[in-house]
């Protein structure tokens, strides 16, 4: 995301006071829709499922991603790739409750709070909106839903059963891009089969947005351990040892870890974790096959040409490709900082 998510804010303030001191009574109530608290909780919703992505009332302008007041934008230091989708992410706590802050983890979000992240390609006017994917804290846990913009967007609507869009990636790649089915959001957002929040951890969050955050009110307290993984645009002024296990955590760890989907690899990518074999460097795979490519070790220090986390990352074919969902595309820079960073390890 290019742009400041605060400033984001103070452009849906502007548009807000322009349309009121216009004297239009309902192009104010469309600049300053209130957050629909009951759909995000499903009480009086069909089905406990709205329909459409206008009925939360996130946005004064949806087809502009401008957030109402009280929905904030946000950014995360590390993004996760997804073949090159732009990224436009925002939170929403509902007034009267705070977050709590929970070291250099995830954020807390109490009952009534929202996670929406919509999925773009392309630049300025010919940018187009993809998917908007809502995680909504319920009094029984968090819930996923999938929203598909139409063609023309103006609208998203429910889309229980996923589906394809053709899009051109930032590389110029033809593909046809997956809107994951609302069951699948659980592959990657899934902690011992509950499904929870993955991107919003207080380390992978600016100090400063942190410190805006608590002052509006929605969170308790600036988290202790916030804003330490480096930013994917200055990966390389960052140490890249850091660099790399940040892309790590942020791109494989929410199911290489002891809680998750792969945890039968045995391999634990999250950032927390020291131990050098935990997180590949000299591990044999638990089983070999097509996806070790007949090489020894997840990470061979200074040889990333024998290394299975390189050859699976520089790989498209489905049974040997990582990660296994949410791409089609080797992630070039991605590919890039891994190799970098092996090359450089000690033999």
């Amino acid at each position: 995301m290019k742009r400041d998510g605060f400033l984001w804010c103070m452009a849906a303030a502007l548009t807000l006071a322009v349309a009121i001191t216009s004297g239009n009574p309902a192009e104010a109530r469309r600049a300053a829709p209130q957050v629909n608290d009951a759909a995000i909780l499903g009480d009086g919703a069909e089905n406990n499922l709205p329909r459409t992505l206008e009925e939360f009332g996130f946005f004064i302008h949806a087809d502009a991603q401008i957030p109402t007041l009280g929905v904030v934008p946000y950014r995360l230091n590390m993004p996760l790739y997804t073949d090159g989708a732009d990224k436009l992410r925002f939170a929403y706590v509902p007034q009267g409750k705070q977050a709590l802050a929970n070291g250099d983890g995830l954020i807390d979000f109490p009952v009534g709070s929202a996670l929406i992240k919509t999925f773009a390609f392309g630049e300025g006017e010919g940018r187009r909106l993809i998917e908007t994917r809502v995680l909504l804290h319920r009094a029984d846990g968090w819930l996923a839903l999938p929203y598909r913009w139409n063609e023309e967007q103006t609208e998203a609507r429910l889309a229980v059963a996923g589906g394809r869009v053709a899009v051109t990636t930032p590389a110029g790649v033809e593909l046809n891009y997956r809107i994951p089915n609302k069951n699948q959001c659980k592959q990657c957002h899934a902690i011992d089969d509950a499904v929870v929040p993955i991107g919003p951890k207080a380390r992978n969050l600016s100090a400063e947005w942190l410190s805006e955050f608590a002052e509006a009110g929605h969170i308790d307290s600036v988290p202790e351990g916030s804003d330490i993984l480096p930013m994917w645009e200055a990966r390389y002024d960052a140490d890249i040892d850091d660099a790399a296990r940040a892309y790590l955590d942020v791109n494989c760890a929410h199911c290489h870890r002891p809680e998750g989907k792969a945890s039968n690899s045995g391999l634990d990518l999250r950032w927390e974790q020291r131990e050098p074999v935990a997180y590949g460097i000299g591990k044999r795979p638990v089983a070999a096959g097509r996806g070790s490519g007949g090489l020894e070790f997840a990470i061979a220090p200074g040889d990333p040409a024998a290394s299975i986390l390189v050859y699976r990352m520089d790989s498209t074919d489905p049974g040997i490709v990582m990660p296994e969902i949410g791409t089609t595309t080797v992630h070039d820079e991605g590919l890039e900082l891994m190799t970098k960073w092996i090359e450089g390890m000690p033999q």
